[in-house]
């Protein structure tokens, strides 16, 4: 359990990373905005590019942070309920919520998205829109996103197994009210 412990954290920290260093794509993503606005409407100047990084930047952060977020237990839950069971039923509810519900989707998007950024990167795919942008990087996101974020549930699983077995300190999940 010590190694699957350890291989937890390393996953932990991959998504802290991940998740702190996109989430500077919120403030760059409104600076793009405003500079857009600002230029359509003081210069009349407007680019169909200048639309497309605001959604990649949306894309980006949404699908990398997926995991930051499960890690840091800020996915919505239904707290009234879970709220007022042991630690030892929310882990069971944890887990079995993780196996049957977001590992399956996860990897089935996961798996389907893989081959839709391939096509995409060999057939040099550009956006129909005049002055668009290529489209690979973007759909790359999805099969990176939905690998940080099974790699994060397995972490998870880990961790409340090893909460269940008695090994709470090194097992706690992170707590909404710690961020």
């Amino acid at each position: 359990m010590r190694a699957l412990l350890a291989f937890s954290r390393l996953i932990d920290y991959a998504n802290e990373c991940v998740g702190r260093a996109v989430a500077w794509l919120v403030l760059i993503a409104v600076l793009v905005s405003a500079g857009n606005a600002l230029t359509r409407y003081a210069f009349n100047v407007s680019s169909n590019a200048w639309l497309e990084i605001q959604w990649y930047l949306f894309s980006a952060l949404f699908l990398l942070a997926a995991g930051w977020a499960l890690k840091r237990n800020a996915h919505v839950r239904i707290d009234v309920l879970s709220s007022r069971l042991s630690a030892n039923a929310q882990a069971w509810i944890d887990i079995l919520g993780t196996v049957f519900f977001l590992m399956p989707m996860a990897m089935l998007i996961l798996y389907f998205s893989w081959p839709m950024f391939l096509q995409s990167w060999t057939g040099h795919e550009m956006s129909s829109d005049a002055g668009g942008l290529v489209r690979w990087p973007v759909k790359l996101l999805i099969p990176v996103g939905f690998a940080l974020l099974v790699l994060q549930a397995a972490a998870e699983i880990i961790k409340r197994i090893a909460l269940l077995r008695g090994e709470q300190a090194a097992a706690a999940p992170a707590s909404p009210e710690l961020r």
